[in-house]
């Protein structure tokens, strides 16, 4: 009997949260009256304006992707101007090539401007590994700006290592936010 008094608590809550959805209001894209709607894009047909939504960005838990929308200033720079890596990495990830792109795009239009790009590294390794993978981070955002059609001699490159870290914490949030390569504008015009 007390084994069941559990079962019959749980089921009890259940169905108590169940009967009190009723009088909320439906969302309109899990709830439908009638015939079952497939989206016409699952069937491989076209699908009709009113159907389409915006793209969405891939959400993490890493610091990178906190801030889901980037806002733009107005010359249409991006504001993003950090770029995250992976633990031990120094490759430069596909979701932060429109922000690459953008400032490529400004650098180009405005010769007078220039930038330098800032490789850090969290606190783990020892201190000489992190400047070189810091400088490592760098170069790689600077050859990827390059390939964007970024001039070369508006781009200069430092290392900090782990000397200027973001988050001071001991922990991964922390450490995911100082994986890092800043875009820093020294000039602009």
């Amino acid at each position: 009997m007390r084994a069941s008094l559990p079962a019959t608590l749980l089921l009890s809550a259940l169905l108590a949260a169940c009967a009190s959805t009723k009088d909320a209001p439906a969302n309109k894209n899990i709830s439908q009256s009638g015939a079952l709607k497939v989206h016409p894009g699952l069937l491989g047909q076209p699908v009709p304006p009113e159907l389409q939504q915006e793209p969405r960005v891939a959400t993490s838990t890493s610091a990178a992707t906190v801030e889901n929308a980037i806002k733009m200033d107005g010359a249409g720079l991006r504001t993003q101007r950090s770029v995250y890596f992976d633990f031990n990495s120094t490759e430069v990830k596909a979701e932060f090539n429109p922000a690459l792109q953008a400032h490529a795009r400004y650098l180009a239009s405005n010769p007078k401007s220039r930038i330098r790009i800032d490789g850090n590294a969290d606190e783990r390794g020892a201190p000489d590994y992190n400047r070189q993978l810091g400088m490592k981070r760098a170069e790689n955002v600077r050859q990827s700006l390059i390939g964007l059609g970024a001039p070369e001699k508006q781009l200069s490159i430092k290392t900090l290592g782990e000397s200027r870290p973001k988050l001071k914490g001991h922990d991964e949030e922390s450490w995911s936010e100082n994986r890092r390569a800043d875009v820093v504008y020294e000039q602009e015009n």
